[in-house]
């Protein structure tokens, strides 16, 4: 009508872009990969700092028993495993890419040898060097979770079997980037450069320069030193209570169909996940599985309703 003013349809406001919180500590090998994943990409994100060693009573109410560091949450998604956190992280903000050129299953493949064939050797050759320093209260609980003993009279006993394991994986990696390439997989980093430089990382950070002299580092120093000036995004600190309440007040994400999947189970049934080298006591009911992964609901005081993701290597759902 003439005269009556006329006002401008606002667009609709889109979501916000739900923060990325990393429960992790410094000196983890495997969160190092996902935060040269934050820093390949650029993004910002929360950091809670938690315990090198259980009890965890600020995390265990999210991962429904899983212990493993890193876990990333999403709002009410807990994501579990860096196999699978690097593949959320993809999904969410997919350039740039960590799995160049439809690398996903060959970065995954390179992965797996890598962290199989190098972590617990690289891992005992440091406490060959540093374990008597390390708290009895860490040693005892490696023990009970790993069969493992990290003390350092136990490391130099397979100082050189260990030292010629890690020796011969980094003697591959030379190789592959021997043509001159500047990362594994071409000219751009991917999960697989992330997931081979965090051993070395770790072992570099925490043995120094005499595991430094135990090693062949030298022909990959110039591939690290790229892989570092990755750097790690934006980091801004979050109190552990602060995370859970992010949780409480949040519903996880929707779930896909649920088809007829490998294990026999139907959604709804309750389930227990069962890890390759550990014994979570993981419980909850299951919620969707695919062939990339499996989902879980768990609910607790502290957190409501969450939804618990695992990658489908690695782990199994079982009638609990």
């Amino acid at each position: 009508m003439p005269g009556q003013a006329r006002h401008k349809r606002r667009p609709p406001e889109e979501p916000p872009v739900p923060d990325l919180i990393l429960h992790h500590y410094d000196l983890s090998p495997f969160a190092e990969k996902v935060r040269l994943a934050f820093g390949l990409k650029g993004l910002a994100w929360r950091s809670v700092d938690i315990p090198v060693w259980p009890p965890r009573p600020d995390t265990v109410p999210l991962t429904a028993g899983y212990r493993r560091v890193p876990v990333l949450q999403v709002g009410a998604d807990v994501y579990c495993d860096t196999l699978l956190i690097l593949r959320e992280v993809d999904r969410r903000f997919s350039s740039p890419g960590l799995f160049p050129g439809g690398s996903r299953a060959l970065a995954a493949g390179l992965s797996s040898w890598w962290d199989v064939g190098t972590f617990l050797p690289a891992a005992k050759l440091v406490t060959s060097i540093i374990g008597d320093h390390l708290p009895e209260a860490f040693l005892e609980d490696r023990i009970a979770f790993m069969g493992e003993d990290f003390s350092r009279s136990a490391s130099l006993k397979e100082l050189p079997r260990n030292r010629q394991r890690v020796a011969a994986q980094m003697t591959a990696l030379s190789e592959m980037l021997g043509d001159g390439r500047r990362f594994l997989l071409g000219d751009a980093p991917s999960a697989a450069d992330l997931t081979a430089y965090h051993t070395l990382w770790f072992v570099r950070k925490n043995g120094g320069a005499e595991a430094e002299a135990l090693l062949p580092f030298a022909p990959l120093l110039p591939w690290m030193e790229r892989i570092a000036a990755l750097g790690h995004g934006t980091r801004a600190d979050m109190a552990p209570a602060e995370a859970l309440e992010v949780a409480r007040s949040a519903e996880p994400e929707p779930v896909g169909a649920f088809a007829d999947d490998a294990s026999g189970l139907e959604a709804g049934a309750a389930v227990s996940i069962l890890s390759d080298g550990g014994n979570d006591p993981i419980r909850g009911t299951l919620a969707h599985a695919d062939a990339d992964e499996i989902v879980i609901r768990h609910e607790g005081p502290r957190t409501g309703a969450v939804h618990v993701h695992f990658p489908r290597l690695g782990y199994s759902a079982v009638a609990a």
